[in-house]
């Protein structure tokens, strides 16, 4: 007897399609950070998640958008039909796993969990291949990403107290 419950198309192969689209996302001047694509019924739901060093504005978005439609457009076969594009940029409450992460969230407050089961909150500073400088209480520590289980940027109201800045910046110049 035949599943009540169809089976969904589970999309095209990510890889073949991330070989697609991030040459059209670098070629806009952006990285392509994360590709998400789910089946949605007959359509699928391609998300596409661009940052880069100096940010990502609405006009950056619009622009990555079209390149990006337009390219999928032209390889139609990997989706099978119709699909729904949304092109964004990370949250603030994307973790931050990488080193260009850390650069990315230079003097932003971060929350910190290390595998050892230690927090701490501080403001990112140098952000290098192995690890980050974080100020903590007034004091630099120098974090090994091997060593962090979880982090995040943590929303602020107001600008960064500027002993902060100048004590990671003077740190940076070093």
């Amino acid at each position: 007897m035949p599943s009540p419950h169809p089976a969904q198309d589970p999309g095209p192969p990510p890889g073949e399609l991330h070989g697609v689209l991030e040459p059209i996302v670098a070629d806009a001047g952006f990285e392509l950070d994360q590709l998400d694509v789910r089946a949605a019924g007959r359509r699928h739901t391609v998300k596409v998640v661009v940052d880069s060093d100096d940010g990502v504005g609405l006009d950056d978005i619009a622009a990555v958008s079209r390149a990006v439609a337009g390219e999928l457009d032209r390889h139609e076969h990997l989706l099978g039909g119709s699909y729904t594009l949304e092109v964004t940029s990370p949250g603030v409450d994307r973790p931050l796993t990488s080193a260009r992460h850390w650069r990315r969230a230079y003097l932003r407050q971060v929350a910190v969990r290390l595998h050892d089961g230690s927090t701490f909150t501080g403001r990112v500073g140098r952000a290098g291949e192995e690890a980050v400088t974080v100020l903590v209480d007034g004091q630099l520590r120098e974090v090994p990403y091997a060593d962090v289980a979880h982090a995040g940027v943590q929303v602020e109201f107001r600008q960064a107290p500027a002993a902060e800045v100048a004590q990671l910046s003077e740190e940076e110049t070093a």
